[in-house]
């Protein structure tokens, strides 16, 4: 027998699969080196320029960058094009806060109601109240815990003196839900106090007071701002009549609901203000069209107060009754800044018409310090920065818009 590696019929033979493959010796002496690589074509002055909107944005390669760059340093006309680009994206690119504008989300709005107004839109005697209670809404959205218990000084004036009831922010709000309870009842819809509540605005914040066994709480805010909403809804989808309906304050004095609403948003105003002041922060008034309505709203109401003090001896007697309607002695009152105008106040009598021709005295005053007077937040005797004619008139009238304000 012979081996695998004896000779005989198989010697020399190679093995199947490297019949055609040379041994190292003679592949190492048949190979040949491999050409270099061709180098690229230099880019036309054509293609560089076509590069330089790219290269401005920074969207070229390393490669290209580096090309159009050398160029720039031999073309002058490139040279200046690439740097009318680069500040052209520079203008593209303004560095800005990451912040939104506090004004945009009113904007927006603006816009929006602009080119397609809501279906249903708000009455515009109802326009006070709903601004004034988004207002406060928005204060309000944000407040922790600590926020809805921090104490806040509610001020008025009583008969002569400055009166004032310590409370919090829940306690606040509560008060203004119930008052507006007025003004919901007389829609028809439920007083959050119940059917026999009270109609005195004053004895209906003691009742919800004394009612609560705990100190409101953040609970009460949106029981207040669905009453709101809803109170809002009703009179926009309600017939015009509505703006009559006689809306009770007790034994005090009725209004129209036209001007008992313009109250509710004066008092919704004075009360941010109150919440604003006690938790340090800015509270704007109101924009100047809805602050003259306030301001004329309590004008109007100045001849009944003024009748009342003067009913309960703290007034002066009244000099010159006339027929109503007539005129009558009257007080010029010059109200300066937004909202402000002038007003002629009548003097003896609620029914008479005041007028320039019988003016006998002047007062001049800002407008937000014409209503920190109306709600009873500064004393009279402060209010006035002119005055001129009748001192007895002056410190009648100035005292009756102070006697306006309640809890």
């Amino acid at each position: 027998m012979t081996g695998p590696l004896d000779g005989g019929p198989h010697e020399g033979r190679v093995p199947d699969g490297f019949a055609d493959s040379p041994r190292p010796a003679e592949a190492e002496a048949t190979s040949t080196p491999a050409p270099p690589p061709t180098p690229a074509p230099p880019l036309t002055h054509k293609v560089l320029a076509s590069l330089l909107g790219a290269w401005a944005l920074s969207a070229c390669s390393a490669e290209e960058t580096a090309l159009v760059e050398a160029h720039l340093t031999d073309c002058g006309a490139c040279a200046d094009e690439a740097l009318r680009l680069r500040d052209a994206v520079g203008l593209l690119h303004s560095e800005r806060t990451l912040d939104l504008d506090p004004m945009l989300r009113a904007r927006v709005l603006e816009s929006c109601l602009g080119r397609r107004p809501a279906r249903v839109p708000v009455p515009d005697w109802a326009a006070p109240y709903d601004a004034e209670a988004a207002r406060l809404d928005a204060l309000l959205r944000d407040f922790g815990d600590a926020e809805w218990h921090a104490p806040v000084r509610l001020k008025w004036f009583q008969e002569e003196r400055s009166a004032r009831r310590r409370t919090t922010v829940a306690g606040v709000i509560g008060h203004l839900m119930t008052v507006d309870g007025l003004v919901v009842g007389a829609l028809g819809l439920d007083d959050p106090l119940g059917a026999d509540a009270p109609a005195d605005p004053t004895e209906r914040t003691e009742t919800y007071w004394g009612a609560t066994t705990e100190p409101p709480t953040r609970a009460v805010h949106g029981p207040w701002r669905d009453q709101s909403h809803t109170l809002i809804r009703t009179v926009s989808f309600a017939g015009r009549g509505v703006a009559d309906l006689s809306v009770s304050y007790g034994d005090h004095f009725a209004l129209p609901l036209r001007d008992a609403l313009l109250d509710r948003a004066f008092e919704c105003w004075i009360h941010g203000s109150d919440i604003a002041e006690a938790v340090h922060y800015p509270y704007a008034p109101p924009c100047g069209a809805h602050l003259h309505r306030m301001i004329d709203l309590a004008v109007r109401l100045l001849p009944s107060a003024l009748a009342a003090r003067r009913r309960s001896g703290l007034a002066g007697p009244a000099r010159d009754l006339v027929a109503a309607g007539s005129p009558g002695r009257s007080l010029r009152l010059d109200v300066e800044g937004p909202g402000g105008g002038e007003w002629f106040v009548a003097l003896d009598s609620p029914a008479a018409m005041g007028c320039r021709e019988r003016s006998v005295a002047e007062v001049a005053l800002d407008g937000v310090e014409f209503c920190q007077l109306v709600a009873g937040h500064i004393p009279p005797e402060e209010a006035a920065a002119g005055q001129d004619g009748d001192r007895e008139a002056i410190r009648d009238v100035l005292y009756a818009a102070a006697a306006m304000s309640r809890l």
